[in-house]
């Protein structure tokens, strides 16, 4: 630990140079309060998106129908003679078991964002240090029902979520205190939680019509194989939809919560009319088709790249295994360039394309030195922690039940329902995890905002950034004099 004189200086220094291009953040930020023509950005992938839902819907309409009350009413088993045959049911047979597991992923969801204020650290504290338990409690019902297949892959799940926490225990402090100051903005923005309603129920229409295509294939007379991959694409449709949509949510929180911060709250007399209407109707024009571009991605790179860098940091001397860990963490550093969360910080405020807003974004927090913040801080992470384990309590839920009436269809149930529960879950927490996304951006392009609202919050990320700064630069010496030494040792006396 550094001692603090040395460390107040140097988050003095850091300040003043930040401060120098004050003017020019401000500049740029004006575009948030004046009007301006938007550009219309990624139309292509809005339009790809567009035809996957009505295609999808269509066909989950079309699944569902064909055994509603009565088997085969459309006639489309004769497509499906070439699969081996299996018992078939009623669609209205499995619908309840996933109306359960929305009404479960609609409680904890809800129940997440009303607790928001009071409960959220609690829970985020809860969310990483059960999920591991969790996650072996259900391998081990997995194996009590002769699910080995799955058994085994909750079981290698709860054993790499506990390997990543032990690797990033010492991150956490400084991560619930990020969380608990998105928190406190979110909660004094009523109107943003509002919007996560809304879209929730949005959420929860567009389901009962996936989940009616869902329970149509459950009970159709295909064999297990045909209807696990016919689940498999109605499952990836439903990540992308939900995706889009709370990204769409993502984007509308972090342009106010920009706002707020960039005109010194939410009161002041500078912050346009109508902002949160504005800002939905960017979200759904001309930046969404952005938000269904970016959503097809940014979530699978930012998981891999949490794994990557908790484990990375936990190899010690092993040069074989670090090398390899090492060319993976470029690859990925690489894709997350063009694929990162803060894109949308900068499409909700400044409506760009979304692969120019990651761009800029990764630039400005690499350019300012926040970027050593950013992978220090695990929120990301922890949020996702607890979408996953409201995603498991709401399988778990659906999946009991049908053990008690279908015991050959647990997993089918029991997966689908998990996703639809991730989903609703994932809304909640998309609320806090925009208002991060949007105090890194501010505080990379005017750390004076973030000063302004909370100094001892900002005393705090800038002691904690001096440090990661002085690690990274400890770490680079040592690797450059560790091949300074290699190169003067002659060859004979390494051997």
């Amino acid at each position: 630990m550094m001692d603090s004189p040395s460390s107040s200086s140097s988050s003095s220094e850091f300040v003043s140079i930040a401060t120098a291009n004050q003017s020019a953040a401000r500049s740029s930020g004006e575009g948030v309060a004046t009007e301006q023509s938007r550009r219309w950005h990624d139309v292509f992938w809005l339009g790809i998106f567009l035809i996957h839902l009505i295609g999808l819907g269509f066909l989950l309409g079309v699944l569902g129908l064909n055994r509603f009350e009565r088997e085969n009413r459309l006639n489309i088993d004769k497509f499906t003679s070439r699969f081996s045959e299996n018992q078939s049911g009623l669609t209205e047979t499995y619908w309840p078991l996933y109306a359960a597991a929305g009404g479960v992923g609609t409680v904890l969801g809800w129940g997440w964002l009303l607790l928001l204020g009071s409960q959220a650290t609690q829970m985020m504290k809860v969310s990483v240090h059960i999920l591991t338990t969790y996650l072996a409690v259900v391998s081990v019902l997995c194996f009590w029902t002769g699910q080995i297949f799955w058994g085994v892959a909750f079981a290698i799940g709860a054993l790499l979520q506990f390997l990543y926490v032990i690797s990033v225990i010492d991150r956490l402090p400084f991560t619930m205190l990020i969380l608990q100051k998105a928190v406190k903005m979110i909660w004094n923005l009523p109107e943003v939680m509002r919007v996560a309603y809304v879209f929730m129920f949005v959420v929860l229409l567009w389901m009962a019509l996936w989940s009616f295509g869902a329970a149509g294939v459950v009970a159709s007379s295909m064999g297990d194989g045909g209807r696990w991959w016919l689940l498999v694409v109605l499952s990836v449709s439903l990540f992308w939809t939900g995706a889009v949509l709370c990204n769409t949510v993502h984007v509308i929180v972090s342009g106010m919560v920009f706002l707020v911060l960039f005109h010194g709250g939410r009161d002041a007399a500078s912050i346009p009319a109508n902002s949160l209407v504005k800002s939905l109707q960017y979200a759904l024009t001309t930046s969404f088709g952005s938000i269904c571009y970016g959503s097809l991605f940014t979530a699978a790179i930012r998981t891999l790249r949490w794994k990557i860098r908790g484990f990375r940091s936990k190899i010690g001397n092993n040069e074989c295994l670090l090398c390899l860990v090492d060319f993976l963490f470029h690859l990925v550093e690489t894709l997350v360039r063009f694929f990162n969360k803060y894109a949308y910080v900068q499409i909700a405020v400044y409506g760009k394309s979304f692969n120019r807003s990651a761009r800029d974004a990764w630039e400005l927090l690499q350019s300012t030195g926040v970027e050593a913040l950013v992978a220090y801080d695990c929120s990301g992470a922890v949020l996702l922690m607890g979408t996953i384990f409201g995603g498991l309590i709401t399988g778990t839920c659906s999946g009991i039940w049908a053990w008690v009436k279908w015991s050959d269809r647990i997993i089918m149930i029991g997966s689908t329902s998990m996703l639809m529960g991730m989903v609703l879950v994932g809304l909640a927490m998309v609320v806090v995890e925009s208002a991060v996304t949007s105090i890194y951006i501010c505080y990379a392009e005017d750390p004076s905002l973030i000063q302004r609202w909370d100094a001892e919050f900002f005393n705090q990320m800038s002691e904690t950034l001096h440090q990661r700064l002085q690690y990274r630069s400890a770490r680079a010496r040592e690797v450059l004099t560790h091949d300074r030494f290699d190169d003067l040792v002659p060859q004979n006396a390494r051997i």
